[in-house]
């Protein structure tokens, strides 16, 4: 009988330990060190007939390396195209993460039951094949060749991988796989990274891609040794509130294409719907003018997008005033608002200031502070902006106004959307002269200040 072997992990950077110890010395986390079971049988299970491709790799020239003629799939799903950078890579692994009852089945399910000319095959540990004929029907998809597969242990996997031969696979989820190699329990790191690795090997060496579905932690992060997302090839984030029916998806990481695309999908009775236009359903829908409301040109990624944001400025009650966003830095709230009292004479120092970007979404890109600082000078006075006016340009400590990349990307948004006037830096270079709407060019705060709520 084979000897039992143990070794302690940590499960928040699966760091290995030889003995338990209270804080982790590589991440520094306490109480994470947990004891798990790595003895391997003696007769070693190969999961899958490596023989077929433990070809000896050769050192080459990169000219001489040859492109496969169908370096990506195309999954027929827009917005997961666009996060990819133009579809799926041939041999890649993708890791997607998200909250429960997010979404994530049923987006994985829509991509393996719409892929057109392609083989694909469904692998879940959660769910019984009844549940997800149930949740096809629902979604009013059918494909022939979409197979499903209700297993958990990988060497079985594997055994229906090579009758099938899929060009395209999905596990959901990777905390529910298990190892004949490893005794510990399902979820563990060491079955976590056991299992991955063996999809790592298959799909490399078959260069069949492979979706990944991952947990997360109450913490937000995808649950299991942090060498996961190194070991992928792409890192996907499926985010959303409960309360919206809007889903949106990142790529934190990605090793084919950029990680700042984001995908929009709104959650309906009959599955997830791609939302073609981001912009409209960012902005609301009034029957009056509002104080506190700007809209501002954002980009993410390559797509420009129109996004309302939306303050409230108020006389401090308790003395000490409050500071609040929601979908911005607060930080960058803070210098706003420093730039304002110190260099424009905006007394805000004893008022409290709430923001909100609306659609639920998190904005990082700089050129919506003109719109901010409008919106906050709006509710300040009480005085509504004008719905056909926008804003793209960013506020320098100074009190400038500063120039933004891909200005004329965001004006042509606007254009799109029927706004007649928007504010930008007078230092920004426009090559094409011949657009719809107003260009109003500012270079200080107050410039604007008058135009706005003087004028």
């Amino acid at each position: 009988m084979t000897k039992l072997k143990t070794t302690f992990f940590c499960q928040n950077c699966g760091t290995q330990s030889a003995q338990w110890m209270g804080k982790c010395k590589s991440c520094g986390e306490w109480n994470t060190i947990v004891e798990e079971v790595i003895s391997k049988p003696k007769s070693g299970i190969i999961s899958w007939d490596k023989k077929k491709y433990n070809n000896i790799n050769k050192a080459q020239i990169i000219s001489d390396i040859s492109l496969k003629s169908k370096a990506r799939i195309d999954t027929s799903d827009n917005e997961l195209n666009r996060v990819l950078g133009g579809g799926i890579v041939g041999g890649s692994l993708i890791l997607l993460g998200g909250e429960p009852g997010i979404g994530k089945s049923t987006l994985l399910l829509q991509v393996a039951l719409k892929i057109q000319g392609e083989k694909a095959l469904y692998v879940t540990g959660e769910e019984s094949d009844q549940q997800i004929r149930m949740r096809a029907d629902r979604l009013n998809l059918t494909n022939s060749s979409c197979q499903i597969l209700t297993e958990v242990n990988i060497q079985n996997i594997f055994q229906q991988i090579q009758e099938i031969q899929p060009s395209l696979l999905v596990i959901d989820s990777v905390q529910t796989l298990q190892t004949n190699n490893i005794d510990s329990a399902p979820g563990t790191i060491s079955q976590i990274k056991e299992c991955t690795t063996e999809l790592i090997n298959y799909a490399k060496a078959t260069g069949t891609p492979v979706i990944l579905i991952g947990h997360i932690n109450k913490d937000g992060h995808i649950a299991g040794p942090k060498i996961l997302e190194h070991m992928v090839d792409v890192v996907l984030q499926f985010e959303g509130e409960r309360n919206h029916v809007y889903r949106i998806l990142r790529a934190y990481k990605n090793r084919h294409g950029s990680t700042s695309e984001l995908g929009i999908y709104e959650m309906v009775t009959n599955g997830l719907r791609e939302v073609s236009n981001p912009s409209e359903i960012l902005l609301s829908q009034k029957d009056e003018d509002m104080s506190g409301i700007a809209v501002s040109a954002t980009m993410e990624g390559v797509r420009p997008l129109m996004i309302e944001t939306q303050a409230l400025v108020s006389s401090a009650v308790y003395g000490t005033p409050q500071r609040s966003a929601t979908g911005f830095d607060l930080r960058r709230l803070s210098m706003l608002l420093a730039v304002l009292e110190k260099r424009c004479g905006f007394r805000l120092g004893t008022k409290d200031v709430f923001l909100n970007i609306t659609g639920g979404i998190k904005v990082e890109d700089p050129a919506i502070d003109l719109g901010i600082v409008c919106a906050i000078l709006s509710s300040n006075d009480d005085i509504a902006i004008k719905d056909n006016d926008c804003f793209a340009a960013e506020v320098g400590l100074s009190g400038e106004i500063r120039p933004v990349n891909r200005c004329e990307q965001r004006i042509q948004e606007a254009e799109k959307l029927g706004f007649e006037r928007i504010f930008i830096s007078k230092y920004n270079k426009i090559d094409r002269q011949d657009f719809s709407l107003d260009i109003i060019k500012v270079k200080k705060i107050e410039e604007v200040f008058k135009i706005l709520f003087t004028s």
